[in-house]
Parts: C-alpha cells; structure tokens; sequence
C-alpha cells in the first residue's frame, strides 16, 4: 500500500509541473504567477519568449524524471530514490530561477521528496 501511494505521489506531483507552467495565460484573469517572467533570467536581459520556453523545457523534464521515479516505485527498482531525488532538484531549481511566493508548497514538496530519500524513507521501500 505505501508503494501504491509514493509511486502515485510521485507521479502525480510530477505531472503537475506542465501543467502549471504551461498553463496558458487568460487575458480575462490574473495569473498567480508569470512563468514568462523569472527573476535571474530578467537580471541576465532575457526576453520573454526564451524564458518560457525554458521554464516548459524544464516542467517537462521535472514531470519526466519525477514519472520514471514513480515508475522505479511500482516496479520495486532500487534505482527509484535517486531519480526521485534528480526531478525533486529539478523541481526546486525550477522554482527557484521563477520564484514566486503561489510555488512555496510546490517548494515544500521538492524538499520533503529530497529529505524522505536522504533520510530513506520509507524504510519498507528502500
């Protein structure tokens, strides 16, 4: 059963990654946050259309590695700790060069997958 739920957790935060950034942008209503818009990239003079493309690159490889990890998790891989670990990074480095205050549980989430791995939990999994 915990399987059943790491596996799912782990692929559904995954997926949730494109949708949230690439979600498109509704002219009626304000966006929590622009994933056009980052930070460090403005601070480098980027323009808009290569930083959301790279913002979508880097939700899908998040939501890709995050979906192996699950994958790993259902198969009862040994492997699965260190894939979660690789998409948890690219999650928070994701959210850190678009940081916006909305992202903070995403953030939480990130940390928590990296600590239960460093940690190795759960025990029954690894």
């Amino acid at each position: 059963m915990i399987a059943f739920l790491i596996g799912t957790f782990l692929i559904l935060h995954g997926l949730l990654h494109p949708v949230v950034w690439t979600a498109p942008a509704q002219a009626d209503a304000q966006a929590p946050f622009d994933p056009g818009h980052s930070w460090a990239l403005a601070a480098a003079h980027v323009s808009d259309a290569p930083v959301r493309a790279t913002a979508s690159a880097l939700a899908w490889y998040t939501a890709l590695v995050y979906v192996v990890a699950g994958a790993g998790v259902f198969a009862g891989s040994g492997w699965w700790p260190v894939a979660a670990a690789v998409g948890a990074t690219a999650g928070l480095v994701l959210k850190a060069i678009w940081f916006d205050p909305w992202l903070t549980v995403g953030v939480l989430l990130d940390v928590g997958v990296v600590v239960a791995v460093v940690c190795a939990w759960p025990a029954s999994l690894h």
